[in-house]
């Protein structure tokens, strides 16, 4: 009987301690729902000064600022992610005026219900333009081509979203892209030469692909292509690929290299590409 009620006294143990242990795990892999904020900014800085130099040579002086939040709110059934990005940068050559180097707002919210692991609705919504003027520059002249919210690009989309792991997220759906241009003719209608246009809106069918890979501890590459179709043709698809490899120093200084391709037929029939190298300091304000 007393060896009984021994096994009855191990195995409730035993059973309370497996309990307890299961207890622990479920606990480690429940996951965490809330906020989740991000904000860093880095700063860029290049400076060359001459002084009876024979070799010859300009003075010059270069800087950028670069600003990064996310702000996403995690729940069981849903997720909200915001974006915004903010980078301006300005550079001065010998005796010439200080000219602007990179110009960029761009905001971004994604509101994603979830029914499953993988595939997802969502609702998003995009606004995209600068900070200050911008020139053409000739031998002797400049001519202002752009300015704050002109051109101004907004677009609004819902449908589905899929992403198979954390490093990549693509969602595909119908869009609404507006483009607002007063004065310098980014929304104007080449067909109709007797008319301009401040505003103009396409209906069609977006899709975004997401990629956010660290390949060292201190490396991480991220990639955006943005692409929108108005279902007219194949040649007017309008093209955003925006991708960025930086490598961590040390705590506050960074090395970015930042590649940016822009193709969008009603601005020009040939593709814009941007690269820009940057080594600077970088702080995490969140």
């Amino acid at each position: 009987m007393k060896l009984m009620r021994l096994w009855v006294v191990l195995f409730s143990l035993l059973l309370t301690v497996q309990f307890s242990l299961f207890a622990q795990d479920a606990e480690k892999k429940k996951p965490v729902y809330g906020w989740k904020n991000e904000m860093v900014g880095s700063l860029n800085l290049t400076q060359t000064s001459f002084d009876n130099w024979a070799q010859g040579g300009e003075n010059n002086l270069a800087w950028q600022l670069n600003l990064n939040a996310k702000f996403v709110n995690d729940r069981e059934k849903y997720n909200w992610a915001n974006a915004g990005k903010v980078a301006f940068g300005m550079t001065r050559v010998g005796d010439q005026e200080s000219r602007k180097s990179v110009d960029e707002i761009k905001l971004e919210s994604v509101f994603t219900y979830k029914m499953n692991l993988y595939i997802n609705p969502y609702v998003a919504v995009t606004g995209e333009s600068q900070l200050a003027k911008g020139y053409a520059y000739g031998e002797n002249t400049k001519t202002a081509i752009s300015d704050i919210l002109d051109p101004a690009y907004f677009q609004e989309s819902f449908g589905i979203g899929y992403s198979p792991n954390k490093q990549i997220k693509t969602r595909l759906g119908a869009a609404l892209k507006e483009t607002i241009s007063d004065k310098y003719g980014y929304a104007d209608d080449k067909n109709t030469p007797n008319e301009i246009e401040t505003s103009r809106v396409e209906f069609g069918a977006e899709s975004v692909i997401d990629l956010s890979r660290k390949l060292a501890e201190n490396i991480l590459l991220t990639s955006k292509l943005e692409l929108f179709s108005n279902l007219k043709a194949a040649n007017e698809i309008d093209v955003k690929w925006d991708t960025i490899l930086a490598a961590k120093v040390s705590k506050y200084v960074d090395v970015n290299f930042n590649v940016k391709l822009f193709y969008d037929r009603d601005i020009s029939k040939k593709r814009q590409l941007k690269q820009a190298l940057a080594l600077g300091l970088t702080y995490s304000f969140l």
